[in-house]
């Protein structure tokens, strides 16, 4: 077993990497009563620290070594009660436990990283989907357990599932430039034949009209999405729907700025100001006190 100490700078750990890096979640972390903010900062440790092993310089063989090295270490950590090399393990093998959180989560993040480091082709939106699933809708499976939340037959999760979905639509369609110049296509193939979209055009200086056109195409995906996740809000323990909504409004906001500048994401990147961050925010602290889903937004797709 840890011991205390060694569990207190694991969580300090954690706590500055997540107040450094997580920017649009750090914020709404500090919604949370105090008792399940560090859970989070751990959560977001692990997150950053998987992303960072596929994204460090290397081969693509070490790299797939060094996450198979991660996620057996994950094991033995969870097994050990928190021993491990990094400093962060404490503190997410502790939050692990207190929360309930499955195992089996952790592993799916660590398998969809891995699915970055050799670039790939998505055929289809399905084949997106497991994609979004596995780096996106888990962490949101892994939130309500820190949260706490009412199943209500297995509808929460789904809705968890389409939350995830939606925030990394949004950030597919804010990266596609950057990605396409690291050899990374998330559209779907079948999408971008619909609409006469080249690999080439996502490198472009600006977005042509039919790439406009296929970029609102998956914004309204995105956008469904959003919706359903609204759902999800009343099934979240009161205390802890502002941070939902802070996320959820966050980046639903980024993909409203991406409406507005009528899908040019190629010029530069899109963000939204920390000024509307902060009043997100503001305005998410009443759902504490409500018991329905946050109220319809209709946002106008060109």
């Amino acid at each position: 077993m840890t011991d205390r100490a060694t569990l207190s700078a694991s969580y300090a750990y954690c706590d500055e990497l997540a107040r450094r890096e997580a920017k649009n979640f750090y914020l709404a972390f500090r919604l949370l009563p105090a008792d399940r903010r560090p859970a989070m900062s751990a959560l977001y440790a692990f997150m950053r620290h998987t992303d960072d092993l596929a994204d460090e310089p290397g081969t693509e063989g070490e790299k797939a070594t060094a996450l198979d090295a991660w996620s057996r270490a994950l094991d033995e950590s969870l097994g050990a009660g928190g021993e491990g090399g990094w400093p962060g393990l404490p503190a997410l093998v502790d939050s692990v436990a207190r929360h309930g959180i499955p195992a089996h989560l952790l592993h799916d993040v660590i398998r969809g990283v891995s699915m970055d480091i050799r670039p790939r082709a998505f055929a289809s939106f399905e084949d997106l989907s497991d994609y979004c699933y596995l780096v996106a809708s888990v962490v949101g499976l892994c939130c309500i357990h820190i949260w706490g939340y009412r199943s209500d037959g297995g509808r929460a999760e789904r809705l968890a599932e389409s939350c995830g979905m939606a925030l990394q639509l949004t950030n597919i369609l804010r990266d596609v430039r950057e990605d396409a110049r690291n050899g990374r296509v998330y559209l779907p193939e079948i999408d971008m034949q619909r609409f006469g979209v080249e690999a080439a055009d996502l490198q472009a200086d600006h977005p042509s009209p039919r790439l406009r056109e296929l970029l609102a195409f998956e914004a309204g995906r995105a956008y469904s999405y959003y919706e359903q996740a609204r759902e999800l809000v009343p099934l979240v323990d009161a205390p802890a729907r502002p941070v939902l909504v802070t996320i959820v409004g966050i980046y639903r906001a980024l993909l409203d700025e991406i409406v507005r500048r009528d899908y040019d994401v190629l010029d530069r990147r899109v963000s939204v100001p920390s000024w509307r961050k902060a009043a997100i925010a503001l305005r998410s602290i009443p759902a504490r006190f409500r018991n329905r889903a946050t109220p319809r937004i209709q946002t106008p797709v060109p």
